[in-house]
Order: C-alpha cells, then structure tokens, then sequence
C-alpha cells in the first residue's frame, strides 16, 4: 500500500514504521521511537493512526447511555493525584447507604441507563460482601441493569478485609451479579512511579493479578493509563507494553481508556513534585500509539471527553479512538480534580459531536456486543 503523498517530508524511521503499521502492531522499540516524533511526523502519526482504526473498528463512534456512582468519598490512600478522598471527620465527607445507591441506579436505569459504575473509597466499612451487598440490592431491583464495578484497588483492598484471595472475592461478586471492572488503578505500572504517586496502592503486578484473574473467572475488565505526571516517554511504552501483552494472553479488556492527568488540584503538583498534565500532542501521540500498538488485540479506544471536553475529544476520535466513552451522570473524581469540563451529558449531545465528524454515532452495550446506529 502507498502512502507517498502523506510521508512527504517524513523522517525514513518514521516512514518505515508508519507504512508497516497499517497491516501489523508496531513493537515496543517502534512506539519508542513514535513518541518522540516531532513536526510533521506527528500528522503522519494521527493519519496513520486513524486509517489503522477505520481498517480494524469502522467509522462507527460508539458510546454508552450509564451512570457513575461515587458511594463514599472517604478513604485511607494517599495518592498524590487525588483531590476526591476525605477523612471521615471532614465537613464535606459521605458514605451514601445501599438503599440510596439503589435509588440512584432505579432514577438512572428509569431514564435508559444500561449500565452503573459503582466506585469509592477504601476504609474500614467497605469490603468484598458490602460490595456483594450492594450489587444484590441494586439486582434485586434493576435485574437489567449491568453493573460495572469496582476498581482492582477495591476489589485487592475488600479482598484483605475480608480475609478472601482475589479470586474468591471475585467469584463472590460475580455470583452476585458484577457485569464487569473498571480497569482504573493501573495508573502507570511501574513501581517506582507508583511510590511517587500511590505509595499505598497495589504494586503494578497485584494489578496485573487482580485483572488477570478477573478474565480468567469471566469477568472482563477495561485498561487505562493516567499519565502526564512524574512518568517518563518510556514508562508510558512500558504501560501500553504490559496491557498488551495481556491482552495477548487473557483477550478481557473490552476496551483502553486514556486518562490525562488533571493537575490543577493535585497533591503532587501543588507540592511540586509533577509535571501540569499532558500536552495536547501527548494526549495526541497516545490514542496513536496505543491504536498502532494494540490493533485488533483491542479494537476500542475511548476518549474521556469529561476530561478533555468535547472539543479536544473530536480530535483524539481523528487519532485513533473510537469510543466517546458515556453519559457518565456523577463523575465526581475528574470534577474533583479540577476537570471544568462537567460530570454529566445527553446522549443527543455526543450524537452531535460524532456527526460533525461525519462518522456514525452508536450506542453501544458495555461489553460492545450490542452496537446500535443512533
């Protein structure tokens, strides 16, 4: 296949790395080099990148009509990237009961919801059977309803508490009704960046343990990365390296959510000690490299348009992505973050970002097994 036109001026490295890339996933070194590129090596990059997801997702967007519950925003960890934890003696700390998460997903699922993110803090009244407590209620009267909940950090610390391994937590919560994980905690999977930023989180080969043997068990799981903090370009290779390789082995992501690192209320920016987020050809070089690096070993790349705003999310779906992500309902955690960009959206509203990219909006299922043209 010939693509002159678009590698004029084009470094050869690059070229060669970018005319290989349309058919096969480009490897560890090649994505090493891509994140480097500078000028026009970038357009070619984000050309590249959207031809590779037109081959292996199509030109449909999809997205998903959910909603977030944020139970407690109480919580022991010190991660240096959080602005959402509270102590439990703080004015503005919650713990909402069972009964008003499973008012919250009944108002939700009433108004077309098909899925709930269930998420929060980590103290001593959360473990492996409130979770299990919270997804036969909400069952119990949304039976519909899939239930995307709780992060590997939950489920290793409810784990502990519970005096269970992961696997039989799992095994509970799946039995309960869990549909599937949210793929967050990974943040980057090195530990000496995480002794930086989450001194008191799971290692990045707990993390590995937890998602791993969520697939094994049936439970699927998203991936991310949160980067634009103390990382280095080699370390967001390694990240994208790992979730690869187990993608490779397990086949359970459903799909890679890129997190930018919101800087403006965090612990470790205010102190010093990290870099004011991503920049704009970061976030870029990101959807990019992951869509070269993945393939069709993962087909769904999202934007966080909470995140980013609509605006900049357009252009991430022009470099790679193919996921808007959600309507989202109480994302809390961004909000707290010093994400300006709101919790909540109408599927109307990212009907009509999708359109204006003339690409086609769909809704999709969690699991993207059901996609249907909106």
């Amino acid at each position: 296949m010939s693509h002159k036109n678009k590698y004029l001026n084009v470094g050869n490295k690059t070229k060669e790395i970018l005319e290989s890339s349309i058919d096969n996933p480009i490897s560890y070194e090649d994505a090493l080099h891509l994140m480097n590129v500078k000028g026009k090596d970038i357009i070619a990059l984000i050309n590249t990148a959207d031809i590779v997801r037109e081959n292996i997702a199509g030109n449909n967007v999809t997205f998903i009509n959910n909603w977030n519950i944020n139970f407690t925003n109480i919580c022991s960890g010190t991660c240096g990237f959080c602005a959402f934890k509270k102590d439990k003696s703080d004015d503005d700390a919650y713990f909402l009961d069972i009964s008003q998460i499973v008012d919250i997903t009944k108002n939700a699922y009433n108004n077309g919801a098909t899925e709930v993110c269930i998420q929060g803090g980590l103290n001593a009244e959360t473990n492996t059977y409130f979770y299990e407590d919270i997804i036969k209620e909400v069952k119990k009267e949304c039976k519909d309803i899939h239930i995307h909940g709780f992060s590997p950090m939950e489920i290793f610390f409810g784990s502990k508490q519970s005096e269970l391994s992961v696997e039989e937590s799992l095994k509970i919560l799946k039995k309960a009704g869990l549909g599937s994980m949210p793929g967050t905690a990974a943040e980057i999977l090195n530990d000496d960046v995480r002794k930086v930023i989450c001194p008191d989180k799971l290692c990045a080969e707990e993390w590995e343990e937890v998602v791993k043997t969520a697939h094994e068990i049936g439970v699927k799981t998203t991936c991310t990365m949160m980067y634009g903090h103390i990382e280095t370009l080699k370390d967001r290779v390694d990240h994208l390296e790992t979730l690869r390789n187990i993608q490779k082995e397990t086949g359970g992501f459903t799909e890679f959510v890129p997190l930018t690192f919101m800087h403006e209320k965090a612990p470790i920016f205010k102190q010093g000690y990290s870099h004011p987020g991503a920049t704009g050809t970061q976030d870029l070089k990101i959807y990019a490299i992951a869509r070269l690096m993945f393939h069709d070993y993962l087909p769904n790349i999202q934007v966080s348009w909470v995140k980013t705003g609509f605006k900049f999310a357009q252009i991430g779906l022009l470099a790679g992505a193919n996921d808007l992500g959600g309507t989202l309902g109480e994302e809390n955690i961004s909000k707290s973050a010093g994400s300006s960009y709101g919790v909540r959206t109408e599927l109307k509203n990212l009907k009509s970002v999708v359109e204006d990219l003339g690409r086609s909006p769909a809704i999709r299922d969690t699991l993207y097994t059901d996609i249907t043209l909106v």
